[in-house]
């Protein structure tokens, strides 16, 4: 009995040894994960900006060919539609026996604007002219041209007939066997495009007209109308 206790005495405590974890461990776990987190916000930023860029390049590309279709400034077109004598009175002068008549000339004018942006005129003329000189002026209040429509305007115009007497010497023979005036106007209007403040334009229409006034007894209006128009 007294050898057996002596050897429980001997026999060594055994104790269990705790888990023993390097210290180098948990600072690369923590590297590793940040190394994770810079690659995930690297490659989220790489995408926006390339979301940004793309969306930037078709915004331009857009734009461009709105700028080169829809949103062109195109010319307006400006048309002498009609001219007609409003009113027209003739009598005999005393002087040589010439014959002196009044008459007021109304013009029907058309702009059509082809734009997507209306077209605002300022005040405009149209200038009459007998033998290269001044007979008859017009005179037009400013206004606008809707987008894509077309607008009218008569301007009446008081011939000067003691300028067209003067020139013509007309008597009392000729007209009764008939006369011709050739006559020829110039109209110019002045005015701007505007599309969404953006793309902007000055535009000036200018309309020449030549025409022939045919006076007798029996018949008296415009005949042979011919104009042509000229945007800058």
């Amino acid at each position: 009995m007294a050898g057996k206790r002596e050897e429980e005495q001997v026999k060594p405590i055994m104790l269990h040894s705790p888990s023993i974890v390097p210290v180098g461990d948990d600072e690369e776990a923590a590297s590793r994960w940040r190394t994770i987190q810079y690659l995930h916000k690297r490659r989220c930023a790489l995408c926006c900006c390339g979301c940004c860029g793309a969306t930037v390049v078709i915004l331009g590309i857009t734009i461009l060919i709105l700028s080169l279709t829809v949103f062109k400034v195109k010319d307006p077109t400006l048309t002498m539609n009609s001219l007609t004598l409003d009113t027209f009175r003739v009598e005999t002068g005393t002087l040589d026996n010439l014959v002196l008549f009044n008459a007021t000339l109304v013009a029907d004018i058309s702009i059509k604007n082809p734009n997507v942006a209306s077209f605002r005129f300022d005040n405009s003329t149209t200038d009459f002219y007998y033998a290269g000189e001044t007979v008859g002026v017009a005179y037009a209040p400013q206004g606008k041209v809707l987008a894509r429509r077309t607008a009218r305007m008569n301007v009446t115009v008081d011939v000067l007939t003691d300028r067209v007497v003067k020139q013509m010497n007309i008597t009392t023979e000729a007209w009764i066997a008939g006369t011709e005036l050739n006559l020829t106007s110039f109209t110019d209007i002045k005015g701007r495009v505007n599309v969404l403040g953006v793309y902007k334009r000055d535009i000036e229409v200018m309309l020449n007209c030549s025409m022939t006034l045919e006076l007798s007894t029996t018949f008296h209006g415009f005949k042979n109308t011919d104009c042509s128009a000229n945007v800058s």
